[in-house]
């Protein structure tokens, strides 16, 4: 690897899975210490912390929903590794309700998480950021933050916000060197997509293939490619900026 981060200090949520997980491992790969995050320790943390070494990686369970926990959080990070230079929001819930039989905990919950819960990230690191001369804040946003199908209710409204609060915080910090930026991720073979494509018939996965103007559905190392060069230094010039990968389906006029 190239050491492309560095000198740098990453805190990414959601990490033990996934597109956080393949952002992690790809982080320390390039030279960044990183705080890996999750609601709580399982194997998956375990396993992944065992890879990556205590050297370079730090666990902290923490709901990114609970403001005092995401300050606990990012403190005890700073304290092991330095101030915080790189924020990747990848925590996210999928809650996909009709509006009308959707409850009010299932609302709330999903914009706690999706939406509330990278504000709080943001908040907790933005001060060593600006103190400190700059830094990189990442949110993984979605397909669904650009385009609208049914029954993807709310996600797509926390997603559409999220693109929005990145725009803003972007441009609120622009002067003060701390880039935001957001990655809109399509059809990605995360754990829990792999899980869903099972349940399918053989010919409801194809058809999913098929959408894809690529015919793949992507892997979560190509998103962590993307996040790794929107917190490196190669994107100093990139900020308030939402990147799709999802293989150009959204530019599709049909369905």
């Amino acid at each position: 690897m190239s050491a492309r981060l560095r000198g740098k200090v990453a805190l990414v949520t959601g990490s033990t899975q996934g597109i956080g997980r393949a952002v992690a491992r790809l982080f320390v790969a390039e030279g960044a210490k990183v705080i890996l995050n999750d609601l709580a320790a399982d194997d998956h943390s375990q396993a992944l912390l065992a890879e990556l070494g205590e050297d370079n990686a730090l666990f902290i369970a923490a709901d990114i929903a609970d403001e005092s926990a995401v300050q606990a959080m990012v403190a005890r990070g700073a304290d092991r590794f330095g101030p915080i230079t790189v924020l990747v929001n990848n925590a996210g819930l999928d809650i996909f309700a009709e509006p009308l039989a959707m409850t009010a905990a299932q609302w709330q919950r999903c914009l706690a998480v999706d939406l509330e819960g990278p504000m709080h990230c943001s908040r907790a690191v933005l001060p060593g950021m600006l103190d400190g001369g700059g830094g990189s804040i990442v949110n993984i946003a979605s397909v669904h933050g650009h385009r609208i199908i049914p029954d993807a209710f709310p996600y797509a409204v926390a997603k559409h916000a999220l693109i929005g609060l990145t725009k803003s915080l972007g441009i609120q910090y622009a002067a003060r060197k701390v880039r935001v930026n957001s990655i809109s991720p399509g059809l990605i073979l995360s754990e829990r997509v792999v899980e869903w494509l099972k349940r399918l018939t053989p010919e409801e996965a194809q058809r999913q293939i098929d959408l894809l103007p690529c015919k793949r559905i992507g892997e979560p190392i190509e998103v962590a490619y993307t996040a790794l060069f929107l917190a490196s230094d190669e994107a100093r010039f990139i900020n308030a900026t939402d990147i799709l990968i999802d293989g150009g389906r959204s530019q599709l006029y049909h369905d």
